[in-house]
């Protein structure tokens, strides 16, 4: 057949493998305009209409939009520029797929309900940035208008859970385990008042939320692992040196002095920060980031605390 022949739609479509219906979708939608018409009305195309063809559907297979492929072919923009654009967005298509699929494992091995399964299918479409958003709108919450110090403020907001572009399914585990976490009204509150506390103790003259206050938990996981090791137990003799060297740091740190009253206060202190969650959050952002897991406090303040208790 004569390349310069004009072609009705009908002979297009056996030409390209594609339907009269589509070519005719997009010739109504100026991509690929007739280049003639018979005196009975019906359209005739050019060899040029099927390079359009081969392109237009090219950039369809790959998901670019008739408006955007309409500009490409007005020399607008260049395939090159759409090629980056969609590329981008493939990206992130894929790395939603490969979440939702960490997901539906997650779903498959825990048995879930049905709500389970459209909150954590909520959970799996969210972006990087609307996971950011929904963990500072914790942090907001929890610590806006009280003085916790700077630091503490500056390690929350700086500890984000980024999720990889292949999640292990234990890390598609722990972001659905954060993410119900921090939206539970009962985490968020009593986040909130032990953050107040915080707050009224730095007001006082107290030093918690600081880098010092992070050094004296390492001090007591340091000296009650030591004690633990050898076999001290909490009201035995032994471990009075252990109690009193812990005792007197916990009363500097929030500017006391130390004796029975403090260490009464220092008990009651302790009990009320002593919600396992708030632990259990940064064990989780750990899993997530793929960071260490730090290894649980419990052990040791649970033997600090009984100390405490049985020297009063």
């Amino acid at each position: 057949m004569d390349d310069d022949a004009l072609r009705t739609i009908g002979e297009l479509a056996r030409l390209t493998g594609l339907t009269v219906k589509t070519i005719r979708f997009w010739s109504d939608a100026g991509v690929v305009p007739p280049t003639d018409r018979t005196p009975a009305g019906y359209r005739l195309y050019g060899r040029e209409a099927l390079a359009r063809l081969d392109l237009v559907r090219t950039l369809r297979d790959l998901g670019v939009d008739l408006a955007t492929i309409q500009q490409v072919l007005d020399r607008e923009i260049t395939v090159a520029e759409v090629a980056a654009v969609h590329a981008e967005a493939l990206d992130v298509q894929i790395r939603t797929l490969r979440l939702r699929r960490a997901v539906l494992r997650a779903v498959a091995r825990r048995g879930s309900t049905p709500e389970e399964l459209e909150l954590m299918h909520k959970l799996a479409k969210l972006t990087d940035q609307e996971r950011r958003s929904l963990i500072n709108d914790f942090i907001d919450e929890a610590f806006e208008g009280l003085d916790v110090g700077p630091e503490f403020i500056a390690k929350m907001r700086g500890a984000m859970p980024e999720l990889p572009a292949e999640p292990t399914p234990e890390q598609a585990d722990a972001w659905i385990e954060l993410a119900e976490l921090v939206q539970d009204p009962d985490f968020r509150a009593g986040i909130r008042k032990a953050a107040a506390y915080q707050a009224k103790e730095r007001a006082e003259g107290g030093r918690t939320g600081t880098a010092e206050d992070h050094r004296l938990v390492e001090l007591v996981q340091e000296r009650t692992g030591a004690a633990r090791a050898t076999g001290i137990t909490p009201a035995e003799a032994a471990a009075v040196p252990v109690i009193d060297e812990l005792a007197g740091a916990f009363a500097e740190l929030f500017g006391r002095a130390d004796g029975r009253e403090f260490r009464v206060w220092l008990l009651e202190r302790m009990a009320a920060g002593n919600d396992p969650r708030y632990e259990r959050y940064w064990q989780l952002i750990a899993v997530i980031n793929g960071w260490p897991v730090m290894p649980s406090l419990a052990p040791a303040f649970d033997w600090l605390t009984a100390g405490l208790r049985a020297g009063l």
